[in-house]
């Protein structure tokens, strides 16, 4: 009788091993497309930045409610939603990092854009 119980549980530690390791490389799957997905939506150093500051660029545009990367309505919104947030007045300031995280992700997309835009002038220069 111990050898049949030694047996099943053998057999059913083979199947739930099996189980295991295929919902593994599907979440490995899942996770890599999501990866290359995000990858190829951003340029490379916009990536990086994401990837430095934490927060996307979309969702630094959604906190601060833009759609264009447009310097003035940025500042506008940011200074209206940091005041809003102070902790002073009864805001989160959970919520004000994240409105002065989005402010710092949308201006390092600006600097890079206008640094794209110097490199884009000296090839047309040349």
């Amino acid at each position: 009788q111990a050898k049949y119980l030694a047996q099943i549980i053998l057999v059913g530690a083979q199947v739930v091993g099996r189980a295991f390791m295929r919902a593994l490389r599907q979440e490995f799957a899942a996770s890599r497309a999501a990866a290359d997905a995000r990858g190829h939506s951003e340029r490379p150093q916009s990536a990086a930045a994401s990837r430095i500051i934490g927060i996307s660029l979309q969702e630094a545009q959604q906190i601060l409610n833009v759609s264009t990367l447009n310097p003035e309505e940025i500042q506008k919104n940011y200074d209206h939603l940091f005041k809003v947030n102070d902790k002073a007045v009864g805001g989160s300031f959970y919520l004000q990092s994240k409105v002065v995280r989005a402010k710092e992700r949308l201006d390092e997309e600006l600097r890079i854009q206008a640094k794209g835009d110097k490199e884009k002038e000296r090839k047309a220069e040349t």
